[in-house]
């Protein structure tokens, strides 16, 4: 699922008395997702419903929050699965209105709230990030940080031992020439520690 999510987008639908107001967000993990389904519950403590399904890292959910079963998480998934996203929360808060939409209406209102605020959305592609460490001697910082720059790799974290021992996130596609280069550069003088598996 090559997809995620630029920023989180909403929609609100009215359908026969009752509001589905649904949100997609991108998100790292469920752990973040079940943070952001408390926070909504809190935010709407008259609503009926918060239902919600995620698509992150291999974590799938679907949850009905009390909604009659596979009427709402379930067809907010399939809605994600459908547009190829990973690392996504889809939500849902229902406030009912009184009149029933039955288990067709039901599976309806909370694709259409999903798919309503996806039309919003700036998809961006996924791509494969490598975390590097390296260590080199202290003249050679200047350099590592210059090919860092270059290559529009990060900086995550430096420390200045008895060598500078940097840790680099980098497109994972973008790592074997970068880490070519840093050999050449450095001309031997420069240490891998756990180098991943590189394409």
């Amino acid at each position: 699922m090559p997809y995620t999510l630029a920023q989180a987008v909403h929609s609100d639908l009215l359908i026969k008395k009752s509001r589905f107001i649904g949100c997609v967000q991108p998100v790292a993990d469920r752990a973040q997702a079940q943070a952001i389904v408390q926070r909504l519950r809190a935010e709407h403590p008259a609503a009926n419903h918060v239902c919600w399904a995620l698509l992150a890292g291999g974590q799938s959910a679907a949850v009905d929050d009390g909604e009659p079963s596979g009427t709402a998480g379930r067809p907010m998934l399939d809605v994600l699965r459908h547009q190829q996203l990973e690392g996504a929360l889809a939500t849902v808060v229902r406030y009912f209105g009184g009149v029933k939409l039955g288990a067709g209406g039901l599976v309806r209102a909370y694709t259409d709230a999903i798919a309503q605020a996806l039309l919003q959305a700036e998809k961006v592609e996924r791509q494969a990030m490598a975390c590097l460490q390296c260590s080199i001697p202290y003249a050679l910082e200047g350099t590592l940080r210059r090919e860092i720059a270059q290559a529009q790799a990060q900086l995550l974290a430096i420390e200045h031992a008895s060598q500078v021992v940097a840790t680099i996130e980098l497109p994972a596609s973008a790592a074997p020439a970068f880490i070519d280069r840093m050999n050449d550069l450095a001309q031997g003088r420069i240490g891998w520690i756990d180098i991943p598996e590189l394409p």
